[in-house]
C-alpha cells in the first residue's frame, strides 16, 4: 500500500497524494450513512480541485468515497423542496452542470473510483470524469433513478450517457431509473474496468499512469439512432409511443426526458445541457413530482424508525409455520434478502418440498438471467431448511405463522411456539382478517404474539403490516419491525381492529366495483377505468388475482364489525358457488389459459368470461362514465382511509399513503389518498361524498372527521 500525504481537508473532500504522484479526493460527507451532493458542496469541490492542480508533480486525480459499500447515493432531494420557482429549480440544475463540465475539462486525467451505490448525481460525476473503474461488490449499483421521483438527470447525465453507451441503452436506464451491476456496466461500456475491492485504487492509479484507454465503439444501429434525422425520427417516435402505453400521461418526466436527449443528440451537447435544465426546473414543480418525493421521503422516514421506544433485538434464526405460497415467499425473501436462517414447518413433505422449491425456481431464474451465480444460489439455499415437527425451533426468536385463516388452528400454535419457546419466541401472524388479540387470546405470554401480514406475492409486494395488539410489548414490536426492514419491506405499525389498514380500505372499493357489475355495467369498463386513473390493474382483476374466495372470507368479518357499507352485493353469492377462485384455480371474472376464447384483439389483453354475466343474470351494458366509476369506487375509499386515521389505526397520513401506494397499488403520482385528498380540497371531498349519498345511498356518507375538516378546510398535510 503506498503512502498518503494529506494536503488538505474539508468536511466533505480530503485531498491527498500516493507517492506515484497520483492524487486521490475521498468524499465523505460526515455524519451521513451515504454520500449526497449539496448545493454547497460546489465551492468545496472546485476548491479541492484547484488544490490538486496547484500541487507540482501530481499525474491524475482519482474521486473515490470515503463511505463502505456507497460512492455516492445521488443528490440530495431536499434541496429542491427548498426551491419556489422553476427558475431556480433551473439554477440548482445548471450549477451542477457547470461543475461537471469543470471536471470533465480538467487539465490532469481524472478517473472515478466506484464501490457501492453510485447513483444520480453520483453518476452524473463519474460520467464526467475520464474514466471509471468499479468494484465487483455485489452493493456496486449505477443509475439514474430521477425518473422515479418525477425528474429527469438534472447535471449533464441526459446527455453524456447516450454519448458513452449509445442511445438505446441511454434510454433504457434513464426512463426507467433502472440500475445495472458492475458486470453489467462493463459491458454497456459505462465503466472501463471490474476489479475487486481490495485493489480497486491501484488499478484506477494504474489507468492514469498508463493513459486513457479506447472507449467502446457503438454499433451500426446506434450511431444511425443517434447520428442521423431519419433514425432518430424513427427511435424517438416509437419511444413516445411504448413510454405513453406505459405512462397513460400521467408522468410528464418520460416525455421531457426523450425530448432532452432528441434534442441534444439533434444540435449539441451545450443546447442539450440548456434543454436539460429548463425541463428539470419545470419538472420539479410539478404536482406529480410534488407527490413522488413525498413518498420517497415518507418511505425514507420509516426506514429510520422503529416503531417502538424499545431497541430490537437482534435477529439469527427465523422459523415459518406452512409451507404454502405465502410461507413459501417469506421463507424466501427472509433467506435473499434477509440473509437469515428460516427453518419451514409444514404437515407434509410434500408441502416443504414446495416451499423450498418455490425458492429454487426464483433463484433459479436470477442465475439463467446472469443476476446471480450458482455458487451464490447454493449459499442462499444453504439457509432454507424444513421439517415436519418442531426441532430446531428453539433456536428462533421470531416464528411466521402462515397458515390457514382458522382461529382455532392458530391459537394451537401459539400454544405449541410457547411450550418451544417458554415466552422467549416472537409469534407473528401472518393474518389478513382475524384481530391479533384473537389470536392471543389463550396465550400464556400474549406480550409475544403479534401481526405481520404480507401481501401477495410476498417477493414482489413492498409493503408489510405489523400489528400489536394492546398487550404486545414494545420490543416485540422494535424486533418484528426490524425483521420485516431485514426482509427488504416497507413497515408500517397499525392497529388491531378487522381488515387493519390496507384490507380495510380495500374492501369498500372492491365492494362499489361488484355493485357496479351486478348492476349491468361490464366488466372491461369497470376495471378500464380504475386503471385509466392510474392502478395498476382494475378492482375486478384484483379481485382475480387476490382470490375471490379469500375476499369473500374477509367481508363478513368487515361486516360484522363496522356494519352494512362493507357488504358485497347479494348477487356475487352465485359466483361464489360456482366454484371460481380466480386466478389459483383457473376460473374468476376472467378467462385463463385453457378457458380463453380463441380470438382476441390484443394478444395481452384479458377477456372477461361471459359465464359471469349468465350468473349474475344481467345484460352488460355501458351505462356509467369512467369518471362515474372511478368517484363511486375510488371516494369510500378516500372516506376510510380518514376513518382510519381517526381510529388510529393508522398514526399518521404519511403511514396511510405509503400503505396504500405500497400495498394496492394506489396511484403513486397523487402520494396516496391522503396527499390525494389535499390537491382535491378536504371540502371537495366531502361535497362529492354528500353527492353520491343522496344519490346511491348512506354508505358514502362523509365520516365525521372529513366533515369538520371539510368546515375549516383544513389538509392533512401542513
Amino acid at each position: 500500500m503506498e503512502q498518503q500525504t494529506t494536503l488538505e481537508k474539508s468536511s466533505v473532500f480530503q485531498f491527498s497524494v500516493r507517492n506515484d504522484k497520483v492524487g486521490v479526493i475521498t468524499i465523505d460527507v460526515v455524519g451521513e450513512k451515504v454520500n449526497t451532493l449539496k448545493a454547497e458542496f460546489v465551492q468545496q469541490f472546485q476548491d479541492v480541485l484547484k488544490q490538486a492542480q496547484q500541487h507540482s508533480g501530481v499525474k491524475g486525480l482519482i474521486i473515490t468515497s470515503g463511505k463502505t459499500d456507497s460512492f455516492i447515493a445521488g443528490a440530495d432531494i431536499s434541496m429542491i423542496a427548498g426551491c419556489k420557482t422553476k427558475e431556480e429549480a433551473s439554477a440548482l440544475a445548471k450549477a451542477g452542470q457547470d461543475l461537471f463540465t469543470q471536471l470533465e475539462n480538467y487539465p490532469l486525467p481524472v478517473v472515478a473510483a466506484i464501490n457501492g451505490a453510485c447513483l444520480g448525481g453520483g453518476l452524473e460525476l463519474a460520467l464526467a470524469c475520464h474514466g471509471r473503474i468499479c468494484s465487483d461488490n455485489s452493493k456496486t449499483r449505477l443509475g439514474l433513478p430521477e425518473v422515479q421521483l418525477g425528474l429527469l438527470p438534472g447535471s449533464g447525465g441526459t446527455q453524456r450517457l447516450p454519448r458513452l453507451i449509445g442511445v438505446t441503452s441511454a434510454l433504457d436506464m434513464i426512463l426507467t431509473g433502472r440500475q445495472v451491476n458492475a458486470k453489467r456496466a462493463l459491458k454497456l461500456g459505462l465503466v472501463n474496468d471490474v476489479v475487486s475491492q481490495d485493489i480497486l485504487l491501484e488499478v484506477a492509479a494504474k489507468w492514469i499512469l498508463l493513459g486513457k484507454k479506447e472507449q467502446k465503439k457503438h454499433s451500426v444501429m446506434d450511431r444511425f439512432w443517434a447520428n442521423t434525422t431519419l433514425g432518430r425520427n424513427i427511435l424517438f417516435g416509437q419511444a413516445k409511443k411504448r413510454t405513453l402505453a406505459k405512462t397513460k400521461g400521467h408522468y410528464p418526466a418520460a416525455e421531457r426526458i426523450l425530448h432532452v436527449i432528441e434534442r441534444g443528440l439533434e444540435k449539441d451537447i451545450q443546447a442539450g445541457f440548456k434543454e436539460e435544465a429548463n425541463a428539470f426546473g419545470e419538472l420539479a414543480m410539478t404536482p406529480v413530482s410534488f407527490a413522488l418525493r413525498h413518498l420517497f421521503f415518507a418511505s425514507t422516514a420509516l426506514k429510520n424508525e422503529t416503531g417502538s421506544s424499545e431497541k430490537p433485538d437482534n435477529l439469527h434464526h427465523i422459523g415459518i409455520l406452512g409451507g404454502g405460497l405465502m410461507g413459501g415467499g417469506i421463507a424466501f425473501v427472509t433467506a435473499t434478502k434477509g440473509n437469515l436462517p428460516a427453518r419451514i414447518k409444514d404437515i407434509s413433505d410434500k408441502g416443504i418440498a414446495q416451499a423450498l422449491n418455490y425458492s429454487w425456481k426464483a433463484l433459479s431464474a436470477k442465475v439463467s438471467k446472469k443476476r446471480l451465480s450458482a455458487r451464490e444460489r447454493q449459499r442462499q439455499m444453504g439457509l432454507l431448511s424444513g421439517s415436519l415437527d418442531y426441532s430446531g425451533f428453539h433456536q428462533s426468536n421470531i416464528i411466521v405463522e402462515a397458515v390457514f385463516e382458522d382461529l382455532a388452528l392458530k391459537q394451537k400454535m401459539v400454544a405449541d411456539i410457547e411450550g418451544v419457546g417458554k415466552g422467549k419466541i416472537i409469534f407473528a401472524s401472518n393474518t389478513s382478517s382475524l384481530p391479533i388479540h384473537k389470536i392471543a387470546e389463550t396465550a400464556k405470554y400474549p406480550e409475544k404474539v403479534i401481526g405481520l401480514h404480507y401481501f401477495s406475492p410476498v417477493e414482489k409486494m413492498p409493503l408489510v403490516e405489523v400489528i400489536p395488539h394492546e398487550n404486545t410489548d414494545e420490543k416485540t414490536i422494535a424486533t418484528t419491525v426490524a425483521f420485516a426492514k431485514k426482509q427488504g419491506k416497507v413497515a408500517i405499525v397499525v392497529g388491531d381492529k378487522p381488515g387493519f389498514y390496507v384490507n380495510r380500505i380495500l374492501a369498500p372499493y372492491i365492494s362499489e366495483a361488484l355493485t357496479c357489475l351486478v348492476q349491468g355495467e361490464p366488466i372491461e369498463n369497470i376495471d378500464k377505468a380504475l386503471v385509466q386513473f392510474g392502478f395498476p390493474v382494475g378492482p375486478i382483476q384484483l379481485l382475480d388475482e387476490v382470490g375471490i374466495d379469500i375476499g369473500t372470507k374477509i367481508t363478513p368479518i368487515l361486516v360484522n364489525a363496522f356494519g352494512e357499507r362493507f357488504a358485497s352485493p347479494p348477487a356475487v353469492d352465485a359466483i361464489i358457488a360456482d366454484d371460481r377462485k380466480g386466478r389459483k384455480n383457473g376460473r374468476g371474472f376472467y378467462l385463463y389459459a385453457k378457458h380463453a376464447l380463441p380470438f382476441s384483439f390484443s394478444k395481452n389483453k384479458k377477456q372477461p368470461d361471459p359465464a359471469i354475466y349468465r350468473l349474475l343474470q344481467i345484460k352488460p351494458k355501458n351505462q356509467l362514465s369512467s369518471s362515474e366509476i372511478t368517484e363511486r369506487c375510488l371516494l369510500l375509499m378516500l372516506n376510510e382511509a380518514v376513518r382510519c386515521l381517526d381510529e388510529n389505526i393508522i398514526k399518521q397520513p404519511r403511514d396511510g399513503d405509503i400503505g396504500a401506494v405500497f400495498g394496492i397499488g394506489f396511484p403513486p403520482f397523487f402520494g396516496g389518498p391522503f396527499r390525494y385528498m389535499d390537491s382535491m380540497g378536504t371540502t371537495k371531498v366531502e361535497e362529492k361524498l354528500n353527492q353520491l349519498a343522496d344519490k346511491y345511498g348512506e354508505k358514502y356518507r362523509p365520516c365525521e372527521r372529513l366533515v369538520e375538516m371539510a368546515k375549516r378546510n383544513e389538509r392533512f398535510y401542513d
